[in-house]
C-alpha cells in the first residue's frame, strides 16, 4: 500500500483479487484498514455494505479475477468500485429508473445490487470493450459520503 500522506486530499488503491471464495473477506479487510488509515471509519459501515455486494457479485456470477477499487477525490467522499472481466451489465445497474424485477420474498439472492441501489448515494456502470482481460469487462461502482447510509 502506499504511504498516507494527510495533506493530499485525493487517493486510490486498487486491490487485485484471483477468483477465490476468500477474495471478497480478504477486500473487506483492506476496504476497512484502507479507511481506518485515511480517518473515514464513518464511512466504513456503508462503504463495506457497498464492497460486500459488489464483490459478491462478481465472484458469483464471473468466472475470472476482480478487483476492488477504492477512490477518494475529496475527503468527504468515497467511490468503491469492483471490476470484472465480464461485460455483461447485471440488470440491476443497465437503467437509473425504478428497478424492474424485484426478487420474492422468498428467494434466496437477487436484492445485493438492490442495496447497493438503495444505500449508495449515487452509482453506475463503466462497460469496458478493449481487448485483454486485465483492461476489458465492467466496472461497477457506487459512492457514498460522510453521512453514511441514505444521507
Amino acid at each position: 500500500m502506499a504511504t498516507v500522506s494527510p495533506s493530499s486530499p485525493s487517493w486510490s488503491y486498487v486491490l487485485q483479487l484471483p477468483h477465490d471464495p476468500r477474495a471478497p473477506g480478504i477486500a473487506r479487510a483492506t476496504l476497512r484498514t484502507v479507511l481506518a488509515a485515511h480517518d473515514l471509519p464513518h464511512l466504513t459501515p456503508t462503504a463495506e455494505l457497498l464492497a460486500s455486494e459488489l464483490l459478491t457479485n462478481a465472484h458469483l456470477h464471473t468466472k475470472g479475477p476482480y478487483a476492488l477499487r477504492l477512490l477518494s477525490n475529496d475527503p468527504d467522499h468515497l467511490r468503491v468500485a469492483v471490476w470484472d472481466t465480464d461485460p455483461r451489465v447485471p440488470p440491476g445497474f443497465r437503467e437509473k429508473g425504478a428497478l424492474s424485477v424485484v426478487p420474492p420474498d422468498d428467494a434466496e439472492g437477487g436484492r445485493g445490487l438492490h442495496l447497493v441501489r438503495a444505500c449508495a448515494d449515487s452509482w453506475g456502470v463503466s462497460v469496458r470493450r478493449e481487448l485483454g482481460a486485465a483492461t476489458g469487462g465492467k466496472l461497477l461502482w457506487a459512492e457514498c459520503g460522510r453521512t453514511g447510509v441514505n444521507g
